[in-house]
């Protein structure tokens, strides 16, 4: 791995620092749309990121005719933005049908164990090799991410009957993000931003439509719920997962990915403010645990750099 790859300027930690705070507030959204079908919220979501996103990608993209030619002569491109979509579309429905089972902070945690799965991705498709301190800041922050998960499952049992229900689907919704995620390490290598984001958020809108369709659910929301979706385009989804697939052309999807774990404590603090959500001094200390493993990870990340350099 290259040192541009590995490296950061100002712009990437701004992008990341906006992004991790959209994705925090993502959960709080979400409660907020109330007893709404999760499916209707990730339809209207993603179809409002297609709507916002629309007009730059015609501005900055289609009118040039460089990148007009690269998107119909790789096909393989293509290809991967589209299972990239799909992908996005299927994660955000997991992710969001979880919050109705189960805490913020459950939720939060679960499905930002993707570094683990990254981590393993990266050295056998990609043949990164990465240093001890980033392998044990994976591992501590995945740790600390495990206990503060069963830190609130003791402290919220009684208010979420199901909760290993909704365990169980932001499991599954950190699965099919780490694959996404894969995706756009090496799609972002051959094009820009908005090349990127534009046709994986068209192809996230219509695998929710898809499903939406499919699946028994109202897909109309009422006039708050709608609201609350535009705030999901705008904040977690074009700010928070635009933030990353812009950053993951120059950082590894592993110490991105881990930077993400900071989210769940950012989501907690979150959840006191506003649902009353309070965490154990337990869970404190899990977070405490995570931040100190991201912190890892990153030590591991600048002492890749400088031995690339």
């Amino acid at each position: 791995m290259s040192s541009k790859s590995l490296g950061l300027d100002i712009r990437t930690i701004t992008f990341l620092a906006v992004g991790l705070l959209a994705f925090a507030f993502a959960p709080i959204l979400v409660r907020w749309a109330g007893d709404v079908n999760p499916i209707a919220l990730a339809v209207w979501r993603t179809f409002f990121a297609v709507l916002f996103i629309t007009p730059f990608y015609y501005q900055y993209e289609l009118k040039h005719e460089k990148t007009a030619k690269e998107f119909t002569a790789v096909k393989n491109l293509f290809l991967l933005k589209t299972i990239s979509g799909i992908c996005l579309g299927l994660h955000f429905i997991l992710w969001i049908s979880s919050l109705r089972y189960t805490s913020v902070a459950s939720a939060s945690v679960l499905v930002t164990i993707h570094p683990i799965l990254l981590i393993i991705g990266e050295q056998l498709f990609f043949k990164v090799r990465f240093n001890k301190w980033i392998w044990g800041g994976v591992f501590v922050s995945f740790i600390g991410s495990l206990l503060l998960g069963y830190a609130d499952n003791l402290t919220m049992k009684g208010t979420f009957p199901d909760a290993l229900w909704g365990d169980f689907l932001a499991f599954a919704a950190a699965a099919v993000f780490a694959v996404y995620f894969m995706i756009s390490r090496k799609v972002r290598q051959h094009t820009t931003w908005l090349g990127y984001v534009s046709p994986i958020y068209v192809g996230s809108a219509i695998t929710c439509i898809v499903l939406g369709v499919l699946l028994p659910g109202e897909l109309m929301l009422p006039d708050y719920a709608i609201w609350v979706a535009v705030g999901m385009a705008i904040g977690p989804q074009i700010l928070g997962h635009g933030a990353m697939n812009y950053a993951v052309k120059f950082v590894s999807p592993t110490i991105l990915s881990t930077t993400i774990l900071v989210e769940p404590t950012l989501a907690t603090l979150f959840g006191v403010y506003f649902f009353h959500e309070y965490p154990s001094v337990f869970a404190l200390l899990a977070m405490l645990v995570i931040v100190s493993g991201v912190g890892l990870t990153w030590f591991g990340n600048q002492k890749m750099t400088k031995t690339s350099a």
